[in-house]
């Protein structure tokens, strides 16, 4: 059993920076991939960004391409989300998930409890 934690949400004006954070325990998540994704009110729940196990490969939805970074550290067991320009359209609970690449969240086996981005205009 995998279980996430995130971290680093708040409420920030737009063309400012997050990072985001994403703590596992329990078994370790070295060997997993993993992946960012947010809900905004309203919506479906949409794929952000993706990162393989190694770190040597990553993925990034349109919308933030440019201006987000993913990345980890398994020596911590952690994953990180560097958002920067954000707009009031990345308003969202952001979570964290494990356990693939894909952009389909149904495709991953572990989630967060989500923390809230609010970005004011």
């Amino acid at each position: 059993q995998v279980e996430l934690v995130e971290s680093g949400g708040g409420l920030v004006q737009a063309g400012d920076s997050l990072r985001l954070s994403c703590a596992a325990s329990g078994r370790t998540v070295r060997w997993v991939n993993m992946g960012w994704f947010r809900q905004a009110p309203g919506k479906e729940r949409e794929f952000v960004a993706a990162i393989t196990w190694r770190s040597d490969s990553t993925n990034y939805a349109d919308s933030v391409k440019g201006r987000a970074t993913i990345s980890r550290d398994n020596a911590k067991n952690e994953m990180y989300l560097q958002m920067n320009s954000l707009k009031p359209e990345d308003t969202a609970v952001y979570y964290c998930a494990a356990g693939s690449t894909s952009i389909v969240a149904k495709a991953y086996d572990y989630w967060g409890q989500g923390t809230q981005v609010t970005v004011s205009s």
